[in-house]
């Protein structure tokens, strides 16, 4: 039986914490900051983490990661 392939596009977008969880930055956050609050762009900075609901869809996705 073959290895199972890392989907790339969501190894490039999700990292996975030690404790099993997945982070993801979000996105709109690079271009077009003139017409974003001060607030929204200060929101864009951080990371967040994927909701326990997404895991499992997650896991398939990025099985060697």
């Amino acid at each position: 039986m073959p290895k199972i392939k890392t989907n790339r596009a969501a190894a490039k977008r999700f990292k996975k914490t030690a404790s099993g969880k997945y982070v993801y930055s979000k996105s709109c956050g690079s271009h077009i900051l003139t017409k974003k609050s001060s607030k929204r762009k200060r929101s864009l900075r951080k990371s967040r983490l994927i909701d326990k609901t997404n895991r499992k869809q997650l896991m398939r996705l990025l099985p060697n990661v």
